[in-house]
């Protein structure tokens, strides 16, 4: 177990291979990462023996996390809708549930027809201020945005055909990266000449609140949301159904799905509750704003 496990975390930071079956690897920043202020431990997976499981499986919890890097996963040829999505791991600002919420989700967007594009963001978290604790995480994803969106044409993809999806801190960081209005650190070079903003947002059991956090603005310019949780996930429903409000005075398009229960941190394994099926409303949604065929 061991072994496989160092094999996938070095398989993090390989380099780019043209083999169908593997992702392209890269990182997000030519050289150190803005603001960065950590010396880190060796990246690797934290999880302990009496870590919690999911649907009785283990889940990978990535930590220690400096090198900020994307994975792209693409689909079968014949599948390509030329819509890429990006998707942000969650864990409290502190790991990535890289599979739990990474790569089982690439599975499925793949099989949807979509580029799946995983951001390993920087973690644990940053900023020496607690409510700041999102900065490094949402500098990486408005990176990711830029990066991809400048690459379009080498990957297959349209550039307005780019989505941003996150699980509970990584929800966080996608809602703080599209709702945000500046770009959160200086630019670096031509990939961020390239917009930041998603031309659509996912978030899925969002972890923190969005609709009052400082900076953030509403407008009509703000591309479509989706948004699944459930009621008995703490406060959170409360949290979406706020934003949700937030949009809808501003006639953003969105959809929100309040599942009856279901608690946090499930990403797609079954368990037996219609929440874990969120992503066939999702699916069906990405379709209605002609984002898959």
């Amino acid at each position: 177990m061991r072994s496989t496990l160092l094999l996938f975390i070095a398989l993090l930071g390989a380099p780019l291979t043209t083999q169908a079956a593997d992702p392209d690897v890269f990182d997000l920043w030519p050289g150190e990462a803005p603001g960065e202020i950590k010396d880190l431990p060796p990246e690797g997976d934290t999880t302990g023996e009496d870590g919690r499981k999911v649907a009785g499986k283990s889940v990978i919890r990535l930590g220690n996390v400096s090198t900020p890097q994307i994975a792209v996963y693409k689909p079968a040829a014949g599948k390509n809708s030329e819509t890429a999505v990006i998707v942000a791991p969650g864990g409290g600002y502190n790991i990535l549930a890289y599979d739990l919420e990474g790569t089982e989700v690439v599975q499925w967007l793949n099989s949807v027809g979509v580029t799946a594009i995983l951001l390993k963001y920087r973690v644990p978290r940053r900023h020496p201020e607690q409510h700041m604790k999102w900065k490094a995480g949402v500098q990486d994803a408005q990176r990711a945005v830029s990066v991809v969106r400048s690459r379009a044409k080498d990957l297959g993809i349209d550039p307005n055909k780019i989505g941003l999806m996150g699980f509970s801190a990584g929800a966080h960081a996608s809602g703080m990266a599209t709702l945000l209005n500046t770009r959160q650190y200086p630019w670096v070079d031509g990939h961020d000449q390239f917009s930041y903003k998603p031309n659509f947002t996912g978030l899925i059991y969002l972890g923190y609140n969005l609709h009052d956090e400082p900076g953030v603005e509403f407008s009509p310019d703000l591309p479509p949301f989706f948004m699944a949780v459930s009621q008995d996930d703490s406060d959170r429903g409360i949290l979406c159904a706020q934003l949700f409000v937030e949009l809808k005075k501003v006639d953003v398009p969105s959809e929100l799905h309040i599942y009856e229960n279901g608690g946090h941190g499930y990403g797609l394994r079954p368990t037996g509750k219609p929440v874990t099926g969120w992503n066939h409303d999702m699916a069906a949604w990405m379709k209605q704003i002609g984002m898959v065929k």
